[in-house]
């Protein structure tokens, strides 16, 4: 592979194609630090499997491309990662096709796997209730987790948004939050007066009391932000302490969210609209729990299923 380079004995293959794209979706699409690394960690495992076999990515073609997924399904990875492998490649070729690179797309054949469907988890309202509850808030740290779980409920967070989340992107006065989401996108969420008086108590009273290095709203014992393991682990010790047995984590708070809405009548636009999906394919799936919580009610309910 000549245009690629393998600097020493254990050194993963790389390109000035890979390069430039991984530049250009970090400048001019904002990706996060996240979405960028999975990016890198797919097109690293394509050129990989080019190197092993003698291919060059300049000569890749619809062929190369099903040796590569039959060699990713043996190894192992399941329907929904190598849809997400796909979307990874795809985006590169079409960038590679806007830059001349390629004259017609490689990988136009490829087809994403079936996905199974898969509903999210979500907390009833009696258990968001119960863990709600749990936090003592006449310590330092059991006001800070009250505020956190709140805020998670209130407004649908991803963990990210919420460890990223400073000060300043509240609005006490009008009790909107400005959430930054995947890409960097930016988006206004109201939460409710519960959630804005603990809040807002936290960050007058409570806050202060971390001594903060850091401008992020939620801090550990050191004055720095939360970690995503961080919040993890506070999630499953009171969920645990909320005799709430299945496994849960800070985006089944996300789940919740959503459900509870669309449960008390939100319609699904507005619903995508908070939680900052792009697609509302992404939204939809809440729906399915909808279709099955109806068709339970219809049965328990409508005189003629008990007949």
């Amino acid at each position: 592979m000549s245009s690629e380079s393998k600097s020493g004995k254990d050194a993963l293959p790389s390109h000035h194609w890979v390069d430039r794209y991984l530049e250009y979706v970090l400048i001019e699409k904002g990706l996060s630090e996240n979405s960028l690394s999975g990016y890198s960690a797919d097109l690293t495992s394509l050129l990989v499997f080019l190197w092993e076999k003698a291919f060059r990515l300049e000569d890749l073609t619809d062929r190369t491309l099903f040796l590569y997924l039959t060699f990713l399904r043996a190894k192992g990875l399941q329907s929904r990662s190598l849809a997400r492998h796909l979307s990874s490649l795809r985006g590169f070729f079409a960038f590679a096709l806007d830059q001349r690179w390629y004259k017609e797309d490689p990988g136009h054949l490829l087809e994403n796997p079936k996905l199974p469907k898969k509903l999210p988890e979500f907390l009833s309202r009696e258990e968001i209730s119960r863990v709600l509850a749990l936090p003592d808030t006449s310590t330092q740290l059991g006001m800070r987790d009250k505020a956190m779980l709140e805020l998670l409920y209130a407004a649908g967070l991803r963990v990210s948004e919420l460890i990223q989340m400073k000060v300043l992107d509240y609005d006490a006065q009008t009790g909107l939050l400005r959430v930054f989401g995947k890409g960097a996108k930016e988006r206004l969420v109201p939460i409710h007066y519960v959630a804005q008086d603990v809040l807002n108590r936290y960050l007058q009273n409570t806050r202060p009391t971390f001594r903060p290095a850091e401008d992020c709203m939620f801090l550990n014992r050191s004055g720095k932000g939360l970690t995503r393991q961080g919040v993890w682990k506070l999630i499953k010790n009171y969920a645990a302490k909320a005799d709430i047995k299945r496994s849960i984590s800070p985006h089944t708070f996300r789940h919740s969210f959503a459900t509870h809405l669309l449960e008390g009548g939100a319609d699904l636009r507005t619903v995508q609209l908070l939680l900052g999906h792009s697609d509302i394919t992404a939204t939809e799936i809440y729906t399915h729990i909808q279709a099955g919580r109806l068709k339970s009610i219809h049965q328990q309910f409508h005189p003629r299923s008990s007949m």
